[in-house]
């Protein structure tokens, strides 16, 4: 099952709630309790988002993205 989207689902629902189950099976994410290849899909695409996007970080200076969010691309 997509671990992001249960952590997420589980936060928002409750630890003992059955909903975020309901939620992926209705999504088709799972089907009963087993993961389908929609569900392994995602959690391989927001792996490689997420990876992607920690190495956009880390190539970006944080002061100079503060000093654009504060004063625009103009300066």
């Amino acid at each position: 099952m997509p671990k992001f989207l249960e952590d997420k689902l589980k936060a928002e629902y409750g630890q003992n709630s059955k909903i975020p189950y309901m939620v992926m099976n209705k999504i088709g994410a799972m089907r009963g309790n087993k993961e389908t290849a929609k569900g392994r899909a995602m959690e391989r695409k927001h792996e490689q988002k997420m990876t992607m996007k920690g190495a956009e970080e880390r190539a970006r200076p944080r002061k100079a993205m503060r000093k654009i969010k504060e004063h625009g691309y103009g300066g």
